[in-house]
This record gives structure tokens, C-alpha cells and sequence, in this order.
């Protein structure tokens, strides 16, 4: 009995860890979900995305942009923005997992995003005691249906254990 109380309290205080998830959904199905957290040099954002859905990178815009080379262009979707305030300052560039691209360069739309889950980081310093705000904003899309998004979390600023993210698998964003 006390190993199942000794796990569960491992298991309250590693979910602790990242905010609890804010869900972003259509109808009554939902999107995808999003958590933050920041462990002491990163603050970290993580979407968990439902199937068929996905959502774009922060850098589509300017990807799109150069694919094109001037040419015109039917449109491109909106690009994932995240904003830090409160008690964190970014000091670094934003990461983020490697995209997949979903282009149609017969169509000349180009665009890139993620299926399933999608991270990003910052390296950021503590500024105050309080809690950082987490926002972000975006875009999911499942065939012909899109869903803005536009999420905020509450990210305590404790520092914690490693995320158990691997930063070295993100790639810059440009």
C-alpha cells in the first residue's frame, strides 16, 4: 500500500510540473491541447494534437515567403505565436520541433506544421517571483475546416526537474 501512495505522490508532483493542459476545441471534439512549464533556463510549450488535425509552425509565414520567390500566392495560414510576460523574460531564440511539410507547390501554397505533437522553447530568465504568462496563438486545421486558436496559461516558476524534452532535437526558428 505505501509503494501505490509513494507512486502516486511521484506522479502529483511530476504532472505539477507542467501546467494542466488548456484545450483548444471545435464543436464539442477536441483540437488539440497545450501545457507549459519552464524548467529553470526554458520556458517550454507543448501542443498534443488530436488526429487528422494539425497546426503550423512560428516561422510559416517567412518559409512561405521564401518558396515563393515573389510569385503570388492563394494564402497562407497563420503562423503559431507565443508570447511570455509576467515573471520570465526570453533571452534566447524560439525553437521548435521539426515541421512537416505540408506543400502543394503545384498550387504554389506552401506551408509547414506538425501532426500529433508539437514543442517549443525559449531560453528564458526568471524576472520576478510570480508566475509567467503563457500565450499563444494560432491555427489548427483538419481537411477543410480550420479553428484559430488563441490559448493562455499560467506557468509557475518553481524550478523543476528536466522536462524530459530533448532540446537538441528542435530546430531554430527563423
Amino acid at each position: 500500500m505505501k509503494s501505490i501512495s509513494f507512486l502516486f505522490a511521484l506522479t502529483v508532483i511530476h504532472a505539477a510540473e507542467w501546467t494542466q493542459p488548456v484545450e483548444v476545441r471545435h464543436d464539442t471534439k477536441r483540437v488539440l491541447a497545450y501545457q507549459a512549464r519552464w524548467d529553470g533556463d526554458f520556458v517550454i510549450v507543448r501542443a498534443q494534437i488530436e488526429p487528422g488535425w494539425h497546426t503550423f509552425v512560428m516561422d510559416n509565414e517567412q518559409r512561405h515567403k521564401e518558396k515563393l520567390a515573389g510569385k503570388p500566392s492563394l494564402g497562407v495560414e497563420k503562423n503559431t505565436e507565443i508570447t511570455v510576460a509576467g515573471g520570465l523574460n526570453v533571452t534566447g531564440p524560439w525553437l521548435q520541433s521539426q515541421p512537416k511539410d505540408f506543400s502543394k507547390p503545384e498550387l504554389r501554397w506552401f506551408t509547414w506544421g506538425f501532426e500529433r505533437e508539437a514543442i517549443f522553447a525559449a531560453k528564458a530568465r526568471k524576472t520576478a517571483a510570480g508566475p509567467a504568462n503563457v500565450e499563444v496563438r494560432g491555427q489548427a486545421c483538419y481537411a477543410d475546416i480550420c479553428k484559430n486558436i488563441e490559448v493562455s496559461m499560467t506557468v509557475p516558476l518553481q524550478e523543476g526537474k528536466a522536462s524530459g524534452v530533448d532540446l537538441k532535437s528542435l530546430v531554430q526558428v527563423r
